[in-house]
């Protein structure tokens, strides 16, 4: 058994069969928080920008913390002690003729609850691990967005979503990001392997991503001359001042190559590739309404990824909850953190998207590199029109050197219906 739906972003959108999916995902009182937030077609509102999923309490889930330590091939696959994780792709790729396009594959994982020892699912609707997948394709004049959902555990002995360490794969029905290799590494996997082993040898690469819904979809390999890049503390990526985060670690360096189908017509396709790894029990704070977060490719061959968390107004109208991030790769994949304080990422100009004012135009600038870039949508309205609907989509940066040039993707999260 299955729970799949599927949405587009332009009209004809299968808004009936999403909501009724969810009735089903939400399951009975006390399971846990719905995956159903920020969207006006399921009628999600919460006081923190509608991410109840993600700001919810994580009593009784495992805590992201500085002091557990990243162990590969291990985390490449599931956590399922912790609440939410997900395995995040996004290409910036361009065609023989030097068009440009986007492309993003997501699987999202979400706990219903806590692992219980005391007895397993009594059949497969009852599993409480629920896996949530997204891709979206991305030109100068469109956007296409598409999603689906399945259970995990076993369906009649098939696994229809789900992730393994080795070979490494992460899939939902024919939807995967999986390691071109069929060898199984002679070393324990539950225990996996250091980092400075994984420089030497990393068994999941060249990876495989593939996915199409109709006259769209996307199949591209992946490679790279270069190791994974462990973010923030050692793996552990704060996002308060209270020092709550996530485990994250980022493959920046992937080089893409493969073919896109754009409304039945293949497209040759050339580029670099963002992998983002993420798992929390407890993504946002109760004063946090929301995040932006960049990740570009510069010319100069560095890597930049930028990220805020945007506070949200307290009762008596203050804002604590702000927190910014920043960290420049260097092209061997020696990661520089920056000085937060001196950050800045300013909105320069808005576009009313899906009844949102989101901001498709941005100045950066980071004073303490002597660096500054205007970043710009390809195409303003990349909101992916999915029951966690959000803004995702290819940008270019624009600057006086080649460190302050490149193009990316931009993330934008929690941004509130315009009265």
């Amino acid at each position: 058994m299955i729970a799949r739906a599927t949405t587009c972003a332009f009209p004809g959108s299968v808004r009936v069969a999403c909501t009724l999916l969810l009735l089903l995902v939400s399951g009975c009182k006390g399971e846990g928080p719905s995956l159903s937030v920020n969207n006006e077609s399921s009628g999600a509102t919460n006081e923190n920008g509608g991410l109840a999923a993600l700001a919810a309490s994580a009593d009784g889930f495992q805590s992201a913390s500085p002091s557990t330590a990243l162990v590969f091939p291990r985390d490449h696959g599931a956590h399922e002690g912790y609440r939410i994780e997900w395995w995040y792709l996004t290409a910036n790729l361009e065609d023989s003729e030097g068009g440009l396009y986007g492309a993003q594959w997501t699987l999202f994982r979400v706990a219903r609850k806590p692992i219980d020892g005391s007895r397993g699912a009594q059949n497969p609707w009852q599993d409480s691990q629920i896996y949530m997948a997204h891709f979206a394709i991305s030109t100068k004049v469109n956007h296409v967005s598409f999603q689906r959902y399945a259970r995990g555990g076993s369906h009649s002995g098939l696994r229809r979503a789900g992730t393994r360490v080795s070979p490494f794969a992460a899939w939902l029905d024919d939807w995967e990001l999986r390691s071109k290799s069929t060898q199984t590494p002679d070393r324990d996997t539950a225990n996996g392997t250091s980092l400075s082993e994984v420089i030497k040898v990393e068994e999941w690469l060249p990876l495989t991503v593939r996915a199409q819904e109709n006259s769209y979809g996307i199949s591209l390999d992946l490679t790279s001359q270069q190791t994974l890049v462990l973010q923030g503390e050692k793996g552990f990526s704060r996002k308060h001042h209270n020092g709550g985060g996530s485990h994250y670690y980022s493959h920046p360096f992937l080089i893409a190559q493969g073919e896109l189908l754009i409304d039945g017509k293949s497209v040759a396709v050339s580029g670099q590739a963002w992998l983002d790894r993420e798992w929390s029990s407890q993504f946002l704070q109760d004063d946090q309404s929301g995040w932006d977060w960049f990740a570009l490719h510069l010319d100069s061959g560095e890597k930049l990824m930028l990220f805020q968390l945007r506070a949200a107004e307290a009762s008596d109208g203050s804002r604590n909850g702000g927190y910014r991030h920043g960290v420049l790769i260097s092209a061997d994949g020696r990661t520089r953190e920056l000085d937060a304080s001196a950050i800045s990422l300013m909105p320069k100009d808005y576009e009313s998207v899906a009844g949102r004012r989101i901001p498709i135009r941005w100045r950066l600038e980071l004073p303490e590199l002597e660096r500054s870039f205007d970043v710009e949508a390809l195409h303003p309205d990349q909101w992916m029109d999915v029951d966690f609907a959000y803004w995702e989509g290819y940008v270019t940066a624009r600057g006086a050197s080649v460190g302050e040039r490149g193009r990316g993707y931009l993330e934008m999260v929690g941004y509130p219906l315009i009265d």
